[in-house]
């Protein structure tokens, strides 16, 4: 008898609980999201959409070169494959940093970031050479230069695991990893037959 009268102590108590936290008709106030989305992510979750977002950016520019510029079918097939990718994960980063109340992390001249701004970005002048070139060397360039642009990506995305503690940021990150070294091994392949 005194353990169903605890027992249903308990029970009331407990619904007492979940219905004084439902007075305002069951649905929780409309900034409890963000601000649970804020808490969701750290510094390193921020730095890791607004580096990627700029390198992501300038690896597309790289790729709406090939259509024009490359010779090889198999160089078109995988710029358009990483254009394809990363434009959508792009979005993604803005959308969070917006939800963090951080800054863009886009900028409006990527070719002018060099190699010490982030992990295998490229310069000016290599830029300027991509666009010059045509055909074969194009393809040569094109690969090589994109190797170590998605090597750069890899390592980012590794720090984000690492560093990271947004779920959904360290999700993506480990598909940049699987993803980009995939490209990786393929740009390699396509380079040692040339």
């Amino acid at each position: 008898m005194k353990r169903t009268r605890a027992f249903a102590a308990a029970i009331t108590a407990v619904a007492a609980i979940a219905l004084a936290g439902c007075g305002n008709g069951g649905t929780p106030p409309p900034e409890a999201p963000a601000s649970q989305e804020q808490a969701a992510s750290n510094a390193a979750d921020v730095t890791f959409a607004q580096g990627m977002i700029p390198h992501h950016e300038q690896a597309i520019e790289m790729s709406r070169l090939a259509p024009e510029r490359a010779e090889s079918q198999q160089v078109k097939d995988l710029a358009k494959q990483i254009e394809a990718a990363q434009g959508p994960e792009i979005a993604t980063l803005n959308g969070w940093l917006g939800e963090w109340g951080a800054g863009p992390g886009s900028s409006t001249d990527h070719s002018a970031m060099g190699h010490g701004d982030m992990g295998g970005m490229m310069t000016g002048d290599e830029m300027k050479q991509l666009e010059q070139s045509k055909g074969a060397e194009f393809d040569r360039m094109f690969l090589e230069l994109m190797i170590k642009h998605h090597e750069g990506a890899v390592t980012m995305a590794r720090t984000e695991l690492s560093d990271g503690q947004f779920p959904a940021a360290k999700q993506m990150a480990q598909q940049i990893i699987d993803t980009q070294q995939a490209e990786i091994d393929t740009m390699r392949a396509l380079l040692s037959q040339s």
